[in-house]
């Protein structure tokens, strides 16, 4: 019986035509990349003129001057996380130490982490079976994750990371004591450009979700206004080679 998830011609053409558009997308922001540089370093060095001159009206000119170089950061920023999105299923992928990755991200955050009064508290499973995973790509994630946490934490809290196996996958927790989400945001916050926070890109979380499931695996999400929130990621096992199941049963 022919599988019911088999593409059809409608669905190809909605498939190839999601391409062409991705496509054209990240090669536009590639483009607005180039001018936009242009504008940052000109106006870096308009800056570096106005900061020289003590006459009121070149101070009023270098403010005017940092608020564009402010909205060129942002639309920088902009355009650097779009551009992670769109390149975030293509992976290149080898057998990881999660835990490793794991330590790694929470070795380069512990400074911010004490300065924003945040004890990072880790239960990561010893001999924890090893995935495949883009070493980058994921540990991208894992810090976008951290971020997420930290931002739920304005006053400081607990961020919790913990590893456990179970029968088909690796799943990692990573769990805060922030402000936590109510439906709406939970219902909403894997949706690209959506977000919670002023000025916020709203592609960190989406960005997450697409590396998980280009990995095979899926995020899950527990949150409660007031009592923080848990994010879950689960990566499947890698299939085992012929010869060593054969060793196994031997």
């Amino acid at each position: 019986m022919p599988s019911s998830r088999t593409n059809t011609p409608e669905t190809q053409r909605l498939v190839d035509q999601y391409t062409e558009i991705a496509q054209l997308a990240g090669g536009l922001a590639h483009e607005i990349k180039n001018p936009l540089s242009t504008i940052r370093m000109n106006m870096e060095l308009l800056a570096e003129d106005l900061r020289e001159s003590d006459s009121p009206r070149d101070r009023r000119s270098l403010r005017k001057v940092e608020l564009v170089q402010r909205e060129c950061q942002r639309l920088q920023d902009l355009l650097d996380n779009f551009l992670s999105y769109a390149k975030a299923h293509h992976l290149r992928k080898q057998s990881c130490d999660l835990n490793a990755l794991i330590r790694r991200a929470m070795d380069f955050y512990r400074p911010q982490a004490q300065e924003a009064n945040i004890e990072i508290i880790d239960y990561l499973t010893n001999d924890l079976p090893t995935v495949l995973l883009d070493p980058e790509a994921f540990y991208g994630a894992i810090l976008n994750l951290i971020i997420n946490a930290e931002q739920a934490m304005p006053e400081g809290g607990q961020l919790v990371l913990r590893t456990y196996p179970t029968p088909d996958s690796v799943a990692f927790d990573l769990i805060d004591t922030g402000c936590g989400m109510d439906e709406r945001t939970r219902t909403q916050i894997f949706d690209a450009f959506f977000s919670t926070k002023r000025g916020g890109s709203g592609l960190g979380l989406p960005t997450v979700r697409r590396v998980v499931e280009a990995h095979g695996g899926i995020i899950n999400l527990q949150s409660e206004v007031g009592l923080g929130t848990r994010f879950t990621i689960q990566l499947p096992l890698p299939a085992r080679l012929p010869a060593e199941t054969e060793s196994a049963i031997e």
